[in-house]
C-alpha cells in the first residue's frame, strides 16, 4: 500500500500518543495549518470504537483550541474529506480575513496575495494541545 499518512517520516510532528499525532502543514500561506492523523489506516470515523472516536475529536478539539489561544485567527476550519488520501484524518486551519482564500477555502480560488501571519513554535502548540487536551478530559 502507498499512503502518504502512514509513513510519517516526512512530516513535521508536533504531538502525538499512541493512537494519533498532529503535525504541521509546510505551508507558507497558512503557518496555522495543521493535520490530525489517526495511526492506523483506517478510511472513515465510523470504523473507529466509540471511545476512539471521541479520542480523535478531542484532539482536533484540542488542536483548534491551541491555535485560537496562540494565533487568535478570525476563524478555525476544520475538514475530514479522504477523498484523495484515504487515510482517516482530519486538516485544523487558522484562517484570517486577509489570508490568500479567505472567505473561500484554502483549496479553493485566491482572493488576494494574503497578509503573512506569524506561527506559533511547534513546541509552543504542542504545549498548547497538552494544556488544551487536559482541559476537555479533566471532569
Amino acid at each position: 500500500m502507498d499512503c502518504p499518512l502512514c509513513d510519517a517520516r516526512a512530516e513535521t510532528l508536533v504531538w502525538r500518543d499512541g493512537s494519533c499525532r498532529v503535525i504541521r502543514v509546510a505551508d507558507p500561506d497558512y503557518p496555522g495549518y495543521c493535520r490530525v492523523v489517526w495511526h492506523d489506516h483506517v478510511r472513515e470515523m465510523s470504523d473507529l470504537t466509540a471511545a476512539d472516536q471521541r479520542h480523535l475529536l478531542n484532539v482536533v478539539l484540542a488542536t483548534e483550541t491551541a491555535l485560537r489561544r496562540l494565533m487568535q485567527p478570525d476563524k478555525i476550519n476544520l475538514a475530514s474529506f479522504g477523498n484523495v488520501v484515504p487515510h482517516l484524518h482530519w486538516h485544523v486551519i487558522a484562517r484570517f480575513r486577509d489570508d490568500r482564500h479567505f472567505p473561500e477555502p484554502v483549496w479553493g480560488t485566491a482572493q488576494r496575495a494574503g497578509t503573512p501571519h506569524p506561527a506559533p513554535t511547534d513546541q509552543a502548540l504542542a504545549a498548547a494541545i497538552v494544556a488544551a487536551l487536559t482541559e476537555l478530559t479533566a471532569g
